[in-house]
């Protein structure tokens, strides 16, 4: 009796507690919800703007951060000033800290100034410290620019797309495939050669070709929308063939059947009694098509074809570890943005395969 009212018991928790209930689901959660907070916290949470720069810290390890005094004993974190040296023997710079005055590390201090939200003056950030010391946790790049400050901004542009796309690709695949599969026929055979004429479209040599046409003059926020825009509109035909074939089985049931007896046009009909019975399906296809979006745009930023300095995102950031990649032994801090794409890619594949467990009628009883 007690095993029977278990299973009762785990047959009316709602798919979110099924979902939570999976520790590793639940800590790829957890991670994204990070991730994507601090991207949405950028400005506040960053100590400098994407486009604050010192030229003298060009190419500048991570400040070292201290935690304890003279004496050895636990202070207040603190830094020092970095001076910059040169080797003419060797071709080499280096950095040597300045000891002669320490710079306590200050939080919710007064600094850059920016918009939260783009529409709130704010001009505090969660840290940072009195010039002229510099907190470069990740070192800087060439231009001098903070490296940690920019993996929150790029993690805007790279984050964004993938839930930029599947409102413009989603929408587009989930209709076109349930008109498809409602009517059958002739509509069928023609929508679906549509589609995969479509489909036969490779996506990601149409937008270096396209990038290649684009005048210079196009700023990152235009080749962002563009980029956008292009893999939505050629990442939905898949989409709709997997709606189509749901469609289909779903269109003679007796459900179906009575809305048309009660004289519900065919539009409404689908939208409201045949395309829902594709919602489980729908939701664990968005969890992974994200990653897509993400690894297209971080591809082609990568390749100098997606969004352009001094504007930030992962993929132009490892570009520049790629072309420091002699140094990467040395400099291992510069693969942060893989790092990063890395973990955001497995942490939707696990949340769309936990997810696609839990939706699964055939598993519900033994979830």
């Amino acid at each position: 009796m007690a095993s029977a009212s278990q299973n009762s018991t785990k047959r009316r928790r709602t798919a979110w507690q099924r979902l939570w209930a999976d520790p590793v689901a639940r800590v790829s959660l957890i991670v994204l919800a990070l991730l994507y907070g601090s991207a949405f916290l950028a400005d506040s949470i960053s100590p400098y703007s994407m486009h604050f720069n010192d030229p003298d810290l060009a190419n500048a390890p991570p400040t070292v951060v201290h935690f304890t005094d003279e004496n050895g004993s636990i202070c207040w974190p603190y830094v020092y000033t970095v001076e910059r040296t040169f080797e003419v023997e060797t071709f080499k710079q280096s950095y040597l800290e300045n000891t002669a005055k320490k710079y306590p590390i200050r939080l919710f201090e007064r600094g850059e100034s920016y918009r939260f939200l783009g529409l709130i003056p704010m001009d505090i950030h969660l840290f940072s410290v009195q010039e002229p010391a510099r907190i470069f946790l990740l070192g800087s790049d060439i231009n001098g620019r903070d490296s940690f400050s920019r993996l929150f901004f790029g993690a805007q542009k790279s984050l964004t797309i993938g839930f930029l796309g599947l409102l413009i690709a989603f929408p587009i695949g989930i209709v076109y495939g349930g008109i498809s599969g409602f009517f059958g026929g002739i509509v069928d055979t023609i929508m679906m050669r549509v589609a995969e004429a479509i489909m036969s479209i490779p996506g990601f040599y149409l937008l270096i070709g396209l990038a290649a046409i684009l005048p210079p003059s196009m700023s990152s926020s235009q080749r962002f929308a563009l980029i956008t825009v292009i893999l939505s509109f050629i990442g939905w035909a898949g989409l709709s063939r997997v709606i189509r074939g749901m469609v289909l089985a779903v269109r003679e049931e007796e459900f179906v059947q009575a809305a048309k007896a009660a004289g519900m046009s065919e539009l409404k009909t689908i939208l409201i009694h045949v395309i829902p019975q594709t919602a489980s399906f729908i939701i664990v296809a968005a969890t992974l098509r994200v990653p897509g979006f993400i690894l297209s745009e971080s591809g082609l930023s990568f390749i100098g074809l997606g969004i352009q300095q001094p504007d930030a995102s992962w993929g132009n950031m490892l570009k520049f570890a790629m072309d420091n990649v002699n140094d990467l032994l040395n400099q291992p801090w510069l693969i942060t943005p893989g790092i990063l794409i890395f973990i955001t890619i497995l942490c939707f594949n696990t949340v769309g395969d936990t997810l696609r467990d839990v939706l699964d009628p055939k598993m519900q009883g033994v979830s």
